[in-house]
């Protein structure tokens, strides 16, 4: 946003601190100055010229020959504008003049065979607007030969300051001022509205009725009759067009002008045109067409916030006027319209039509609901002195829902703790105050304060802390050379997500990024979807349900392009509504940290060691026994294996702690396969990581080598092949002493010949004792009760017996 220093001296006084001071302290305060511009300098050697005659150019049909008086010497120039007259002032460069965009000189030149000794300018050549239509006919009351910023009271400073856009309270002169007011402990000086009203009353000559009270909560209107339509004075021409902004008449220039110096956009209608006098605010519905100021036709959605009298629409609200109430130069009665309309409902307007005016700049981040009132009246003020008109008594303010102010309090102890250094009491009082905050209630520990609907940032204690902070300066932080740190048990998120990263690049497996935004068709796949509100496109209209989609997406890029043997991971959020209404509050969803492992493709490639082979759960298996054992949770994580139980997966399995799954895998069905347009198996295997972070790790123990020997049996039964591999370990472990302390299952076997829905497993047992060495007597008693456990428990028979 562009500031004009001496437009600012209007509301606060800074002549005794130098410019310098008043840059660095902005830009600390968290205003960024971007950019200085002493438009004084910029305009050297360009002056007001009276152009004394006028001719044709005997070589070119278009262009004239004219001469130029500074008021000391006579110079002739070469003219193309069409405009170009006879005893009209101008701006004259001279030689030696560079042009405000520092890309061109005057120089001394020839053409079409004629001298040309300077350049007479447009208001585009000078930078003043995009008016390129001629030369800049200028008072003729003006002095020849003054330069042209001393006469036109361009010797003025433009700062561009940066506002990030939790700081609607900024864009506006006046928002800038009051930071450097509590800054340099300064007065804020705010302009009276005391208003010359006329016995007419504003409700007997318009009607303002809100139908869509969320999206315009209030809605202000103010009349002025009797206008009269002409130009601008100089001095708030001067102003505009100090910041950019081209004047076009009283009435037009005069809302731009509270706008940018309160930071309230308002609109001015022509009231005669209103059918029956009335304001409507409601959706555009089934009249989905409408014509704006710019003479374009806009396609509305039938959502769109629209401006209405009784018969059509007449603006898009937040956004821009139409041509059908716009002010001309046969106006005479003005409706003032000064709203507050809802950030999201013009920030989707705005976007949808691709308009951007700095009216809906301003109401997409968020307009202060209580300052309409005093726009209006500000405005009405302006109205009468420079267009003569005739103030209605009163407004017409249709306000159905008021919007409370915040209260939010404050401990000094915590301001100390946050940033590190004391600041009086006073002090910070003095500064809430300066910015606008209204004291509540105090005492030796804490402030209460009010907050201004202007600062819709301000939520909590830690906002206010900022504010004290960046007002008081961040530059008083103490440098500290030595910093205590506690340590605590809590987990260091993103200390946590780079060791996960580590252990899962040194097995092998490398990171992807997928979108977290997707189709809603494929979200719905995978979950209970959450919709976009204002997608950019129909393929990113749902925050996804799964990694799984953005996996497999990559792995079917990867195939197009031949690359096939694919092992990756990646860590990121998912969401999902917790049932299929809206959403109300963030208890209507949730949203889980995963972590996605996913292989596809062949082991190893053919060599002279191994043979290749395709990747199957086994490969996953490991992968992911891999990882727990790097976490520490290898010992406290048990198997469960399933077949139809996820209809994501053909087979797979999951792995728990204290029967709470933290993780499912397996080999992805055909029909998810398909969907993604992948021929080859994908194996994969998804953890939640919140449930990871909360498990307390077994710690990690020295075992002394074993000094005495183990020994060794090998069994194998012929059972049913419904009996699960693991009841029948357990049932060994529970049928044996504590000698026993590890079984392996190192065979599965199916044939006819063993029978019918019959299968053959084979286990090895290891017994040892960490004080002495077994006998073989005690191992076989041990290993035969196991033998008969199993054989009556099971209905089993142990196989070569």
């Amino acid at each position: 946003m562009k500031i004009s220093l001496k437009w600012l001296s209007d509301y606060i006084d800074l002549s005794d601190i130098p410019m310098n001071d008043v840059i660095d302290k902005l830009s600390l305060s968290g205003l960024e100055v971007e950019e200085v511009i002493d438009r004084k300098s910029l305009f050297e050697n360009i002056v007001i010229g009276l152009v004394k005659e006028k001719k044709s150019h005997p070589n070119a049909d278009k262009l004239s020959l004219c001469v130029v008086s500074d008021g000391e010497n006579e110079y002739p120039v070469v003219c193309g504008a069409p405009n170009v007259d006879a005893n009209q002032k101008i701006a004259f460069a001279k030689i030696g003049a560079v042009m405000p965009d520092g890309e061109f000189k005057i120089k001394k030149a020839k053409i079409r065979g004629e001298i040309s000794e300077g350049m007479i300018c447009s208001e585009k050549e000078l930078g003043i607007s995009d008016n390129h239509e001629g030369i800049w006919v200028l008072d003729e009351k003006l002095k020849e030969g003054t330069p042209l910023a001393e006469a036109l009271g361009m010797d003025d400073v433009i700062v561009d300051v940066a506002i990030t856009p939790n700081r609607p309270d900024a864009l506006s002169i006046i928002g800038i001022a009051r930071d450097l007011a509590a800054i340099f402990g300064k007065e804020l000086k705010i302009p009276e509205v005391d208003l010359k009203e006329e016995k007419i009353i504003a409700i007997d000559l318009a009607d303002v009725e809100i139908v869509d009270s969320i999206n315009c909560p209030r809605y202000v209107a103010k009349v002025v009759t009797d206008v009269t339509i002409k130009e601008s004075p100089e001095w708030m021409k001067k102003k505009l067009r100090s910041i950019g902004l081209r004047p076009i008449n009283n009435i037009v220039d005069i809302t731009n002008f509270v706008l940018m110096e309160i930071g309230q956009p308002l609109h001015a209608f022509d009231l005669d045109l209103l059918a029956d006098k009335k304001i409507i605010v409601k959706q555009a519905g089934k009249d989905r067409e409408f014509t704006t100021l710019d003479s374009k036709k806009r396609k509305l959605q039938e959502v769109d916030l629209m401006i209405c009298d009784a018969d059509k629409h007449i603006a898009i609200a937040g956004v821009m006027g139409g041509e059908n109430s716009e002010v001309t130069g046969k106006t005479k009665n003005i409706l003032i319209e000064s709203a507050y309309f809802h950030q999201s409902s013009v920030r989707k307007t705005s976007k949808l039509l691709g308009l951007s005016t700095d009216a809906s700049y301003r109401f997409e981040r968020g307009t202060d609901p209580n300052i309409t009132i005093w726009a209006a009246r500000r405005a009405a003020k302006l109205m009468a002195e420079l267009a003569d008109g005739k103030i209605a008594s009163g407004e017409i303010d249709a306000y159905p829902n008021q919007i409370e102010k915040k209260v939010v309090s404050l401990r000094y102890k915590r301001i100390e703790k946050i940033l590190g250094y004391t600041i009086t009491n006073e002090i910070v009082k003095n500064i809430l105050l300066k910015l606008g905050f209204t004291l509540v209630s105090e005492n030796s520990e804490s402030i209460k304060v009010e907050v201004p609907t202007y600062r819709p940032d301000i939520e909590r204690e830690i906002d206010l802390i900022e504010e004290v902070g960046r007002i008081y300066g961040y530059e008083e932080i103490p440098t500290v050379e030595k910093i205590s740190v506690a340590l605590e048990t809590k987990v260091d998120q993103s200390r946590f997500r780079s060791d996960l990263k580590n252990i899962l690049t040194s097995l092998g497996l490398n990171e992807i990024m997928s979108n977290s935004l997707m189709n809603g068709e494929t979200a719905m796949k995978f979950g209970n979807a959450l919709n976009v509100m204002n997608p950019k496109t129909i393929e990113m209209s749902h925050l996804r349900t799964s990694l799984i989609p953005g996996a497999l997406t990559t792995i079917s890029k990867n195939i197009k392009v031949r690359e096939k043997n694919l092992s990756f991971f990646e860590i990121g959020d998912v969401f999902e509504k917790k049932t299929d209404g809206g959403i109300k509050s963030f208890d209507d969803f949730t949203e889980t940290e995963q972590l996605l492992i996913t292989i596809t493709g062949k082991i190893n490639a053919n060599s002279w060691f191994a043979e290749e082979r395709e990747v199957d759960i086994f490969d996953l298996k490991g992968i992911v026994k891999g990882f727990l054992e790097n976490i520490s949770l290898d010992n406290i994580v048990n198997d469960s294996y399933y077949q139809t139980a996820d209809p994501l997966f053909e087979y797979g399995f999951a792995k728990t702690v204290n029967k709470l799954t933290i993780g499912k895998g397996g080999k992805l069905n055909k029909e998810i396969l398909d969907y993604f347009d992948i021929t080859q198996d994908v194996f994969i295997f998804y953890m939640d990581l919140g449930i990871i972070k909360n498990i307390k790790a077994e710690e990690r123990t020295y075992n002394e080598l074993l000094k005495f020997p183990k020994v060794f049996r090998d069994c194998a039964f012929v059972i049913n092949k419904d009996v699960d591999c693991e009841n029948v370990i357990n049932s060994l472990y529970e049928a044996s002493s504590k000698l026993l302390k590890k079984i392996k299952l190192f065979d599965i076997f199916e044939s006819d010949v063993l029978g019918k829905d019959k299968k053959s497993l084979a286990f090895q047992l290891e017994y040892f004792d960490n004080n002495r060495t077994l006998t073989e007597e005690e191992v076989e008693k041990d290993f035969w009760n196991a033998i008969d456990k199993i054989k009556s428990k099971f209905n089993a028979q142990l196989r070569g017996k």
